[in-house]
């Protein structure tokens, strides 16, 4: 400790779980935009990636609330927020945004996007497997052309809903710190849009380490068209999403309260290694000149020609890199708001556990929980497209007969 620190600021209330729940919400809300590129936007570049981004959507906010319920003290009274709601609280109404967003955006695009797989699956598989594919289509087989184009229709519909619900339920998390206004690190009408564009920029990032990492595993090779789009993608929000950072800061550094001089000292001493090294250094400014030079972003040709392969490595590094800088960004912000005293005359300490709910040890499952459930749904609901009635329309009528 240094400075004048009171004994009710020496714990921090919130830790590395509080730290987690943003990340993994941003990257939910992250993937499914990059989904949504290319069933609103038509952007076909993207489509090897759609249903990929998707589930990943889907396996990371089946897991998002979990550090939630974890750091309470009785996680089973969470149900209490839908029967007795306090609508002026945003903690609680993110469960009904959170229910919104799993049952009615996301549970249903992937059901209608899959409807006609699912039927194929049915029809093809054996034993059990046929009885629960069966189960997966609710009943619903007409493959017919005036089904299949309102499955279209209807998932398209749902993905337009779906972008601003996934706005809303990734914006609320900086709209609770951006609305602490007694917190000097907190208070700024500018946090809900940086949340916004840094889980843009993480969900971009994951999706494409995880279709390079899912292809190679594969066997198959790389869509190069794809990945070079994907990453010019995420040259752009990276870009955007640190042009708003450094506008944040210059806005605090032109207002010259008086706890710049406190967040100086917390920036040079105890946030150095997260804020200047791992988030602005690693996490921003190399993937921003290695994409910057190596992608199709202001020109035709990139201004640096590489071999494709190396060209691949570096867009995973990037990519990689991102993960970090973003983490470290949520990390700087839960933890880093919460160093200095209430006086602005002192820091205080933090120091990470192993074991314990709160631990290292925890977050480092919570990580890697929604991957499992990613490799579990690919399992169940493979979203290659190398099925034959997804390579020939004319078998849909085939797997009917």
């Amino acid at each position: 400790m240094q400075g004048f620190i009171y004994p009710n600021e020496f714990e921090l209330h919130w830790s590395l779980l509080i730290v987690l729940y943003p990340y993994l919400t941003g990257l939910v809300a992250g993937a499914f935009i990059l989904a949504s590129l290319e069933r609103v936007f038509n952007v076909k570049e993207v489509q090897p990636t759609y249903r990929l981004a998707l589930l990943t959507a889907l396996a990371f906010l089946i897991v998002a609330p979990l550090p939630l319920q974890a750091h309470l003290g009785h996680p089973e009274r969470s149900y209490e927020i839908f029967l007795t709601p306090n609508s002026r609280s945003a903690m609680a109404m993110f469960g009904f945004v959170y229910a919104w967003y799993l049952a009615v955006v996301l549970l249903l695009e992937v059901w209608f996007d899959y409807r006609r797989d699912l039927v194929g699956w049915y029809q093809s598989a054996k034993g059990p497997k046929r009885w629960f594919y069966y189960a997966l289509t609710l009943g619903a087989t007409d493959l017919s052309e005036k089904s299949l184009k309102f499955d279209d229709s209807a998932g398209r519909w749902i993905t337009v809903l779906g972008i601003p619900s996934a706005f809303l339920l990734h914006g609320y998390v900086g709209f609770i710190f951006g609305s602490v206004k007694a917190n000097p690190w907190w208070s700024s009408v500018l946090m809900p849009v940086v949340f916004l564009l840094s889980a843009i920029v993480s969900g971009i990032a994951l999706v494409l380490v995880l279709y390079m990492v899912t292809t190679m595993a594969r066997g198959k090779p790389v869509n190069m068209p794809c990945l070079d789009r994907l990453a010019q993608f995420l040259f752009y929000a990276i870009v955007i999403d640190l042009s708003l950072e450094i506008l944040d800061f210059i806005h605090r550094l032109y207002e010259s309260e008086e706890s710049i001089e406190i967040l100086s000292q917390l920036i040079e001493g105890r946030l150095f290694l997260s804020l200047i090294v791992l988030q602005l250094l690693l996490g921003t400014l190399v993937p921003f000149v290695v994409l910057g030079l190596t992608t199709h972003s202001f020109r035709p040709k990139p201004l640096i020609q590489v071999p494709e392969e190396l060209r691949r490595m570096l867009f995973l590094l990037s990519a990689i890199l991102v993960q970090i800088g973003i983490f470290s960004m949520r990390f700087n912000v839960v933890i880093g708001g919460q160093l200095f005293s209430k006086s602005l005359r002192g820091l205080t300490v933090y120091k990470v556990e192993f074991l314990g709910i709160e631990g290292l040890a925890s977050t480092i499952f919570l990580l890697l929980l929604p991957l499992f459930i990613l490799w579990l749904l690919v399992k169940i609901l493979p979203p290659w497209g190398e099925e034959p009635w997804n390579q020939k329309p004319s078998e849909v009528a085939a797997i009917q007969g």
